[in-house]
């Protein structure tokens, strides 16, 4: 799970300035001799899947490099109420100035990965995979994307630049299905490969006859779904060389996952995992 290191400072740069603004005004009066070390645990008091244990070792480098971070456990660990997270070494007042930041950005991941690690195990007996959505908090969309694969999801598309994805305004804006996959097949060639969302049958045979290599199944019952991946399967092994994807979508939860994942699917799509996911409690004592 590469991260890039530039992208990752400017993020948790933002995020100190944001906390620490011109200075700690409590800690600089409490602190006023800088000497002073202290040792600090975090602990989790929920229980979880971690991601995010770099940040937290970002943080601190970030305001004093002579922070020593000792992490326990390694990103996509589960974890119980009580385990030691990581331990940290270094100047009091450091210490404090990053505590909240550092732990904000543990909590909320740890939070994404974790929902993530719920849905993917109750997906995969299906031979079915989780994907994420843009529907992410704007500027912290690489970390939460991080988080969703630390929790064994997979990542749809990073943006509108790194996947072809026809949408409702698409399709309105060009007049069908049919006009929007001829234009983007004339522009971009064969080798890029398109997603088509359907709301509807009709929908789905136009994407999958115009040439969608994968159709997103909007908010469909799973009857209806079923239906849909029978008569399109059953069309695509009799199309030489081709085979079209499922994914489906719209307000999935847990408790749907299981009926949808026995339709024949091949992934199932959730905003859920990044935008209504529980932020994981922990706490960082000296």
């Amino acid at each position: 799970m590469e991260v890039d290191n530039i992208i990752l400072e400017k993020i948790i740069e933002n995020a100190l300035i944001e906390d620490i603004g011109p200075s700690d005004i409590t800690t600089d009066n409490i602190f006023v001799d800088t000497n002073n070390i202290e040792t600090a645990q975090i602990t989790a008091k929920d229980k979880g899947v971690l991601a995010g244990g770099f940040v937290v070792k970002k943080v601190f480098d970030l305001i004093d490099q002579n922070i020593i971070v000792d992490l326990k456990l390694s990103d996509g660990q589960e974890f119980e109420p009580g385990t030691l997270i990581a331990s940290i070494e270094g100047r009091t007042d450091k210490i404090l100035k990053g505590e909240r930041t550092a732990l904000n950005f543990v909590q909320r991941l740890s939070g994404i990965a974790t929902k993530t690690r719920e849905m993917v195990n109750l997906a995969s007996p299906y031979g079915v995979k989780i994907l994420d959505t843009r529907k992410t908090t704007p500027t912290l969309r690489y970390l939460e994307k991080y988080a969703v694969r630390a929790g064994g999801g997979i990542n749809h598309r990073m943006g509108l630049y790194d996947g072809v994805m026809i949408k409702d305004n698409h399709k309105k804006a060009a007049g069908s299905i049919k006009n929007a996959l001829e234009k983007l097949k004339s522009n971009l060639g064969p080798m890029v490969k398109i997603c088509v969302e359907a709301t509807n049958k009709e929908e789905a045979e136009e994407a999958y006859y115009n040439g969608a290599d994968q159709i997103l199944l909007d908010n469909m019952s799973p009857e209806v779904i079923s239906e849909i991946v029978k008569k399109i399967g059953d069309e695509d092994k009799r199309a030489e060389n081709k085979i079209v994807k499922f994914e489906v979508s719209g307000n999935i939860g847990e408790s749907d996952i299981k009926a949808l994942a026995k339709t024949g699917i091949d992934f199932i799509s959730s905003g859920k995992i990044t935008h209504s996911y529980n932020s994981i409690d922990f706490s960082l004592n000296f």
